[in-house]
């Protein structure tokens, strides 16, 4: 508890009338009936404050699911729980997660406001990082009813939720048909008529048209030229792979490359659960996780929870690991999408585990370009020092570059993007396998 200003008047005049009396004895009565009269004025105060804080209540309203890098809205109400308990005026200040930005605080209200029976007050956050987050409660300054006291209390109002990965773009996105998610995304999705491998239907021949696709015995029947239309096999497995370790943890523009290629693993889930596709999700590096394969598009609330809070940090990470597991998991042929950032020192293991995935499945590794690297490797040197930086460029993104040739060679598929751009990339060689009905 601390003194009010009006105590502070009050101690300010009892030490003149102090004085006072020092030079005038007469002034001595008057200094100790101040004294005697404020004292209990002074008790009653701020036993009344102590009560007043076992009958405040407190609410927090804020939604339990936050988007990365979106403003959310919190509202504060705070009223006393009984009649004629009010204080004099009321500072707050609101303990919002660490995971959060705000700079509203600190917020007050003086007795006109607190007397309307509730002291409302609203905010906004802004969510800075993927995971859980709780409010653990709320400190209160509190101003006695004549201020000779005010009291600082914590309030136990707690609120916990999630910050999830771009939820508000994934969710928009999630009530769209292809066609709009593809044109928004800059993802091509061209239909090849007369071509796939699940029948869909029969329609009447358009110019153009292959020869190979008329049904003869429909068009005997009809008597008039009848074509078969096939659409993309569906009910196919995709295993997404994602590293969590060092070669991701690097921070690329205002999100890691981890972030990007976690954002990616989502969008090309929902893709995959519209086209009728069942997904799987597993991590290695920081952390194993591993959710087993889902069908539909209720499964993107599924896969959404299990990864919201993943993060990624410089430990290390095995590719050839998350793929041997992965392998004694998969009873079906499936895609399986193993997201890093490789290096050569991973070309012989990885050489070494192609026997065993070919047979049954369909391999595609997903690396980022190395931006630094390349910048450095197209600049125009200005001495000796950056002449060798460019010749190390050189030598390091040619023998990328050898890797994934050898790979391809061997029959692994590979995808080299930008954070930016790797969302339609992958979505555009998952469209395009699924056309060429190599799954």
């Amino acid at each position: 508890m601390k003194p009010g200003p009006t105590l502070c008047a009050a101690a300010l005049l009892w030490l003149v009338l102090g004085a006072a009396a020092y030079f005038f004895p007469a002034a001595g009565v008057l200094w100790t009936i101040f004294a005697a009269a404020l004292l209990p004025f002074i008790v009653l105060d701020a036993l009344y404050l102590v009560l007043l804080t076992d009958r405040l209540q407190a609410r927090r309203s804020v939604s339990a699911a936050q988007a990365l890098g979106e403003t959310g809205k919190v509202t504060l109400e705070i009223s006393p729980s009984g009649k004629g308990f009010q204080p004099a005026s009321i500072r707050i200040f609101d303990l919002y997660p660490d995971s959060m930005g705000c700079s509203a605080f600190s917020a007050a209200a003086d007795k006109k406001l607190v007397a309307a029976g509730v002291f409302a007050f609203e905010y906004t956050v802004l969510p800075l990082r993927r995971g859980p987050w709780e409010f653990r409660g709320l400190h209160l300054l509190l101003g006695s009813p004549l201020r000779f006291w005010r009291l600082k209390v914590l309030h136990p109002c707690r609120t916990s939720g999630r910050t999830y990965p771009d939820f508000k773009k994934l969710s928009s996105q999630a009530g769209l048909d292809i066609r709009g998610l593809t044109e928004q995304s800059g993802i091509k999705n061209i239909r090849k008529r007369g071509q796939g491998l699940e029948f869909e239907s029969l329609r009447e021949y358009q110019s153009g048209d292959p020869a190979r696709s008329i049904d003869w015995r429909a068009t005997s029947r009809r008597q008039k030229p009848i074509v078969r239309e096939y659409r993309e096999e569906r009910d196919q497995q995709l295993l997404f792979l994602l590293d969590s370790g060092y070669r991701l943890n690097r921070r690329d523009g205002e999100y890691t490359q981890f972030d990007s290629a976690l954002n990616a693993v989502l969008l090309l889930s929902w893709v995959a659960l519209k086209h009728g596709d069942s997904v799987a999700v597993g991590t290695f590096g920081t952390e194993e996780r591993w959710l087993p394969m889902r069908k539909g598009l209720g499964a993107l609330t599924g896969i959404l929870n299990g990864l919201y809070d993943l993060q990624s940090s410089p430990l290390p990470s095995s590719p050839f690991s998350a793929l041997e597991n992965a392998l004694a998991r998969l009873r079906r042929r499936s895609l399986i999408v193993l997201a890093s950032n490789f290096r050569e020192e991973d070309g012989e293991s990885l050489s070494w585990i192609l026997p065993h995935i070919k047979k049954r499945h369909l391999l595609l590794l997903v690396s980022f370009r190395e931006t630094d690297a390349l910048r450095i490797a197209h600049r125009e040197p200005s001495g000796p020092e950056q002449t060798l930086e460019t010749a190390a460029a050189f030598s390091y993104l040619a023998s990328r570059r050898r890797l994934y040739t050898g790979w391809e060679h061997l029959g692994l598929l590979t995808l080299e993007t930008s954070p930016e751009e790797i969302s339609p990339a992958l979505i555009n060689r998952y469209l395009s396998l699924k056309r060429s009905g190599r799954l």
